[in-house]
This record gives C-alpha cells, sequence and structure tokens, in this order.
C-alpha cells in the first residue's frame, strides 16, 4: 500500500491527503519559465522545491510522469527577439539551455517531459475551438476570449469574488471584451510578429491557454497535482481552471500547491531596484549544492528573505555534514563504496517529514542528528552505517550526494562568505523557549519555524527528554 502524502491544496486551503486518478500513477505539471533570460533564485525555487516532491513521489510511487514546460512565445521574447534582430527561437534556445545549465548545477533532476508552447500551437487551437463551441468563448475583433461569466465557479482558487477581482488585478480593458474579467485565448500578430494561421486570423496564443493545452495532451483531462510559485494563483491558474473545466467538464486537478514568494535583503527583487540575483551568479559564491540548501532551509509556503547569512550557513552545514563523511569513507575511490547508501533505507522520520506537506526544515533538522551518529558510532563499522543512512536520507531532498573530498574542495575553494553573525545566547535561550511553548501547544509550524531561525543563525539545537540543549555549529566536533 502507498504511503499517504499529505499536501497542503490551496483549492480546499487545508492539508489533504493526495488523491491520484490512478492508484499506482501520479501526475504531476508545474508552470516553467518564460525564456527571455537567464533564471533568477526565483524561478529556481519551485524548481528546487517541485523537484524534491518528485524525489518524494517517485519514492513513494511505481509510476511518476512529471511535466514542466516551457514558455517559448511570448511578448518579452517578441521584444528581446526584435531588439537583437533575430527569430525567437534563437533567443528561447540560448536561454533554455542556459536554464538546463542553471537546474543541473542545483542537482534539479530532468522532469519527464518538457513541453514547448511553440510545440503545442494545434493543440492550443483544438482547445479553444472547444470552448467557442461549448459557449464559453467568443470571437471579437481578432481576438478570442474566454467568457468568465460563462463559469460560475470562477475565483474559487483565488478565493476571490469577480467584483473584488476588479481593483488592483492583472486584467486587460479593452473595448472588444464583453467583461473586463475575460481574458484573451488568441490575439492577431502583425506581419513583422510571430504567428500561425487558425480560423480566426493570423494569430497568437494568450498566456493561460497554453498551459491548459499542454496539460490535457501529455497528462490528460484531470491532473493529480499542480504547482507554481504563489503569483500565479491569480490570474493565471484561475483561468487554467475555468478552461480546462469548461471544456472537458472534468476535474481540472485533485491538488495545487503553490510556494511563496523570495525577497533580498528583505526587499522584493525588482531590477528597478537592480537586485535580480540570477542562479549564475549565485553560482560563483558558493557551490550548487549550497544554493540548493539555502532555498529549501524555508518551507515552501513561508517567504524566504535571501542573504548572504543564509548562504554562508548553507555552506558551512553542508562543509560539517561532508567532513563526518569524508572521516568514514575516506577518498571514496571504490565506485562500490561510493554507491553503497543506495541500498540503504532512508530514515523513517526524514520520510515522514516529506509526506508531512514537504517540510524540508524538519528533514533539515533529523539530518543534522543522523549527521552527529556518525560521531557518536562507538565503532567503525557503526560509524560506516550511519553515514550510508546520511546519505540515502539526504538523496530525498538532493543533498550530500557528491564525494566528500571533492565536495569540500568545492566549499573551500570558492570565494568565502561571511560568517553568520553570533546570536547572544540570551537571545538564543529565548527563541528556545519559544519554540518549546509553540510546541507544548502543537503550534509544530512556529516550533519548525523557530528551529530554522535557530540553525541558520549558526546554532545547532538536540531535544532529550531532559530539554533542550543547544550550541554554536562552529564548536561542535566534527
Amino acid at each position: 500500500m502507498t504511503a499517504t502524502i499529505r499536501l497542503y491544496n490551496t483549492l480546499t486551503r487545508a492539508k489533504e491527503p493526495l488523491r491520484t486518478e490512478r492508484p499506482d500513477r501520479v501526475t504531476l505539471y508545474v508552470c516553467g519559465p518564460t525564456v527571455y533570460n537567464f533564471a533568477h533564485i526565483g524561478n529556481a525555487r519551485p524548481a528546487v522545491i517541485f523537484d524534491v516532491l518528485a524525489r518524494l513521489l517517485r519514492y513513494d510511487y511505481p509510476e511518476v510522469v512529471y511535466a514542466r514546460n516551457f514558455t517559448d512565445v511570448d511578448d518579452k521574447i517578441n521584444a528581446a527577439a526584435a531588439d537583437a534582430g533575430v527569430p525567437i527561437g534563437a533567443i528561447t534556445e540560448r536561454y533554455i539551455e542556459a536554464y538546463h545549465q542553471d537546474m543541473q548545477a542545483l542537482d534539479v533532476l530532468p522532469p519527464d517531459i518538457e513541453p514547448r508552447v511553440t510545440g503545442h500551437i494545434p493543440d492550443i487551437i483544438q482547445l479553444i475551438g472547444t470552448l467557442i463551441t461549448r459557449g464559453h468563448a467568443y470571437v471579437a475583433q481578432g481576438h478570442v476570449l474566454f467568457d468568465v461569466a460563462s463559469y460560475p465557479e470562477y475565483g474559487a482558487l483565488s478565493g476571490r469574488r469577480p467584483d473584488d477581482m476588479l481593483v488592483g488585478a492583472r486584467v486587460e480593458v479593452a473595448p472588444y471584451k464583453r467583461s473586463p474579467l475575460d481574458f484573451v485565448l488568441w490575439k492577431p500578430s502583425t506581419p513583422e510578429m510571430p504567428g500561425w494561421r487558425s480560423p480566426w486570423g493570423r494569430g497568437r496564443p494568450g498566456w493561460h491557454v497554453e498551459c491548459t493545452a499542454m496539460i490535457g495532451q501529455h497528462l490528460g483531462h484531470t491532473l493529480d497535482i499542480h504547482g507554481g510559485g504563489q503569483d500565479l494563483i491569480f490570474p493565471h491558474h484561475e483561468n487554467e481552471i475555468a478552461q480546462g473545466t469548461c471544456a472537458h467538464g472534468a476535474l481540472y486537478c485533485h491538488t495545487w500547491v503553490h510556494n511563496s514568494f523570495i525577497t533580498v535583503e528583505g526587499q522584493k527583487m525588482s531590477k528597478s531596484i537592480g537586485n535580480v540575483l540570477l542562479v549564475r551568479d549565485l553560482l560563483s559564491q558558493a557551490p550548487g549544492e549550497a544554493v540548493r540548501f539555502a532555498l529549501l532551509a524555508t518551507h515552501y509556503r513561508h517567504p524566504l528573505d535571501w542573504n548572504a547569512q543564509r548562504l554562508a550557513q548553507a555552506r558551512q552545514t553542508l562543509a560539517r555534514w561532508y567532513r563526518r563523511l569524508a572521516a568514514v569513507t575516506g577518498d571514496e575511490q571504490a565506485e562500490g563504496e561510493q554507491n553503497a547508501w543506495k541500498s540503504v533505507a532512508p530514515d523513517v522520520e526524514v520520510l515522514e517529514a516529506l509526506r508531512d506537506d514537504l517540510n524540508v526544515p524538519r528533514v533539515i533538522s533529523r539530518l543534522h542528528a543522523l549527521s552527529s551518529a556518525i560521531s557518536d558510532a562507538t565503532n567503525k563499522e557503526n560509524a560506516r552505517l550511519a553515514a550510508q543512512r546520511l546519505r540515502a536520507s539526504a538523496a530525498l531532498v538532493g543533498l550530500l550526494q557528491q564525494p566528500a573530498a571533492s565536495a569540500l574542495n568545492a566549499l573551500r575553494e570558492l570565494p568565502d562568505q561571511a560568517s553568520p553573525q553570533r546570536l547572544p545566547a540570551s537571545r538564543v535561550e529565548a527563541l528556545i523557549a519559544e519554540r518549546h511553548q509553540a510546541r507544548q501547544q502543537r503550534d509544530f509550524v512556529q516550533a519548525d519555524a523557530l528551529r530554522q531561525t535557530l540553525e541558520m543563525a549558526g546554532v545547532v539545537i538536540n531535544d532529550t527528554p531532559q530539554g533542550t540543549q543547544w550550541q554554536f555549529a562552529d564548536a561542535v566536533t566534527v
């Protein structure tokens, strides 16, 4: 029997057991990047988070079909191509290749399917035709628009009433719309713009219809899990539900999973501020594994603030774990020794944490304990088994997969980052007391958040029957 995975469903606003169309198979779709520039950490966060989810699903289910798309036709792409005097394909191919390189550096495993919008124009046209036939879309001045009033459930995902959506919403007001909320399915292209022939004239698809068409083509009319950033809830995912439901008369998706935002030093990322952090720039400061660790250290549904301390602590923690592994495995030249952990079952508490709405901060806390078990082992064999258990458990979140010696070299060779500043001992004690109170009140989300705050400040805590013990990470014997 498949273990129960519980995920927070944006649609129902509750944590629920995962429901799938088939008991032995899971379908997962994640909105990928619009490829007109290099990936930044805001693009990397969902890629890393849903990579962890895909790893867990593959551990628990015999078959997983994971699709992550590329939006390779878009007004921003058109503008970049026009500025460079090249076809849009020259722009998109460059940045798709760069995206693959960056994600590989973060150890994000490739999805099973990577559909591109330009490869699905016939599917998009067919979907639009079905919506028109069923009375959910109309043609106006060379555009095809979805008639929001034809779908009474519109707004269920975002929890907004139609009247409220008009206030400050990302909707385009145009004279040819029946309602300002109606959104474009197909729009005309001028001769110099990319376009395809359709029953409504030469044009190109609207943003929202693209994902619905690609999902229908590759994963069926009812999807098990749909993921993406919180900023996509409205209008993009709200519109996807309307299109898919109205076109096929079936439930569009069982579970909607959204990750929260990233800020940089407390500010929203913005080109005008100049604080957009590209993944490839961060890779010049630290190994990809450290960047991945830093992205995972905050629960996916919580906002993540990126700063130098976060990356420095990630490097420090990984170095400590790898030093413990190196002390047991030596130079790891023997391939059999390198891969011995693959036959070892992951730690049960790590699996439980991941199955509980991808609680990676709790996983990290458990990895600290598994790492300490290596040093606490009473003989070499026990230490070796503890090291294998640590690797097998960390593999579920894509960490500690490198040979220890080479990983340590990489952590040393890159430029040093500012070490995390120590909290005053009185502040540490206050946070631990606050965490203890949260645990007593069974507010485990707050307790995990406080533990994460302590660990990102370089504090290692250990819960014992006698109470919580703590020390600074740089004082831990490795």
